[in-house]
């Protein structure tokens, strides 16, 4: 019977693995019928027959819906793997053929998109300018669930806690140097290197608790057997950080490459690096990919850059 269900599972058709995704997704199977392009009977046959052919219910019929039981969530999980080829492989197929040359889905923490990514876009667009880019730039657990679910090709981040690693292709990069942006005119500006303990009363503009900067910036002033500061507004977005920036005399630490885009021509926006007399650097980022997943040829194109920059760097 084992090796009759692993036979069954080994040769399950993609029509069938895609209703049990879309039913486990849904959880109704009347709208898994119509994404699948099939009648609801025809649906409804097919599930029994894929359920015959296991031995197991995949679902339980409830007043809510269709809930997947642990061996259809199993399967619906492996489904999702299984479709994304299929459907890679379709793009792909149709991209070739019209000349368009792929696609490509990258994500990355914000340092390492402006300082390894953006330069390896530029490099590929010069070299195939009808290649579609899109770039996430969010925190590593988003990245990491988008990378889960196929929705990136690769990413460079930070694996969370409690997340399986074996789910990934890994390969360490590099850390990140943190820097002090003030704005012009800043009381602290021209006394020379300044300690964490000089700036404890000052406001200060940080990222999520948890976050990698502002992990750095708690253990610095631990360090010095200081408690975290006090005057904080928590903000995440560059644009809100230059604005809060302009009119106090907050401090906000972000990553070398944020500070560089920040500081240097075109851009100059009117601000300037606090030196500090000690280096801070935060944990180092990765480059992810899902394990056993192939990436379209322009992703590799583009994965295999940044990949050759990091290691040159």
């Amino acid at each position: 019977m084992v090796c009759c269900m692993a036979e069954f599972l080994q040769n399950m058709r993609p029509a069938q693995s895609r209703l049990v995704l879309e039913v486990a997704t849904h959880g109704q199977l009347q709208v898994a019928a119509v994404v699948c392009g099939m009648t609801q009977p025809a649906a409804s046959r097919m599930l029994a027959e894929i359920e015959a052919q296991l031995g197991v219910r995949l679902f339980l019929r409830t007043p809510k819906g269709m809930e997947p039981t642990p061996e259809g969530a199993l399967i619906a999980h492996h489904a999702r793997r299984i479709v994304h080829d299929h459907a890679l492989m379709s793009a792909e197929f149709d991209e070739m053929a019209a000349g368009r040359g792929g696609a490509v889905r990258v994500g990355a923490v914000t340092g390492p998109a402006l300082g390894q990514l953006v330069p390896a876009i530029r490099w590929l667009k010069a070299r195939a300018p009808q290649i579609d880019v899109s770039v996430e730039v969010a925190p590593s657990g988003v990245l990491v669930q988008a990378l889960e679910r196929g929705d990136l090709d690769f990413a460079l981040a930070r694996l969370p806690p409690r997340v399986d690693d074996r789910a990934f292709e890994l390969e360490p990069a590099r850390d990140e140097i943190v820097r002090l942006m003030v704005r012009d005119g800043h009381p602290h500006l021209g006394r020379g290197p300044v300690s964490v303990r000089d700036l404890h009363g000052l406001p200060w503009i940080l990222q999520d608790h948890g976050t990698p900067i502002r992990l750095a910036i708690d253990s610095a002033f631990h360090d010095e057997g200081l408690a975290s500061p006090a005057n904080v507004i928590t903000a995440s977005s560059l644009l809100v950080i230059v604005a809060l920036l302009r009119e106090t005399d907050s401090v906000a630490p972000m990553s070398q490459e944020v500070m560089d885009l920040m500081l240097d021509p075109p851009v100059s926006a009117g601000f300037r690096r606090l030196e500090l007399n000690r280096l801070m650097t935060v944990e180092p980022y990765m480059i992810l990919r899902a394990k056993g997943r192939t990436m379209p040829r322009a992703a590799e194109m583009l994965f295999d850059r940044v990949r050759a920059s990091i290691r040159q760097f």
